[in-house]
């Protein structure tokens, strides 16, 4: 990262994507707010807790609006130039409570997600440490047209993948997400410093901007 004095530093999102107190995910969520702040970025750590939604409910929506955990959220995703989403992996998939809260910022206009990069963390008990759930997890935000940075990190074995005072127990672990962690910093900072080129995303090659579907994304 640039450190030149007149830049303001990087604002990254940092959600444990866990309801449950003492989750693995929120200790790797802490763990890498850490290294960016660090590394000079202004983190805003947070806990999917910090945002109550109900269920998604068209109904509902239509006669309350987006609910105010939502709109939250989406005003923290609007803050930051970009968000690390630490998600547990539920039967090989995304969490509920992760696919309802993306499915109801989705609503606001214009949306959070477009353009922004991420980093997608996972950690689980089990030997693919929540992988799976991460790749299921990236339709959803690309759709959207959120930047996903190819490299993802996985901790397995997690319930005994810390050390006490909140590193990673395997050094070399620890050595490959700083590494992961510096990369995707490089690569935000480039996008939100230097940007040289007028960017638009679009779902499938052949879409036109006015189609339905991509407009709706691009909204």
């Amino acid at each position: 990262m640039a450190t030149d004095a007149h830049l303001s530093p990087l604002r990254v999102l940092v959600l444990g994507a866990s309801l449950r107190s003492g989750s693995t995910n929120s200790r790797l969520a802490a763990l890498v707010g850490r290294m960016m702040g660090e590394a000079g970025a202004d983190v805003d750590l947070a806990a999917m807790r910090d945002f109550d939604m109900p269920l998604y409910d068209g109904d509902l929506e239509a006669a309350n609006g987006v609910p105010d955990g939502a709109l939250a959220l989406r005003d923290r995703l609007e803050r930051s130039d970009a968000f690390v989403l630490s998600s547990p992996e539920y039967n090989a998939s995304v969490p509920g409570v992760v696919k309802n809260a993306i499915d109801w910022v989705s609503r606001v206009r214009p949306q959070p997600f477009k353009t922004k990069h991420a980093l997608l963390l996972s950690a689980s008990p089990s030997l693919v440490g929540g992988n799976r759930g991460l790749w299921a997890l990236r339709v959803p935000l690309e759709h959207l047209g959120t930047r996903v940075y190819p490299d993802m990190f996985s901790l397995a074995a997690a319930h005994k993948g810390f050390t006490d005072d909140g590193q990673l127990a395997d050094s070399g672990l620890h050595q490959r997400l700083g590494e992961t962690v510096s990369a995707f910093l490089s690569l935000v900072e480039a996008d939100a410093r230097y940007v040289c080129l007028q960017r638009r995303w679009y779902e499938f090659l052949g879409d036109r901007t006015e189609a339905s579907v991509t407009q709706r994304a691009e909204d």
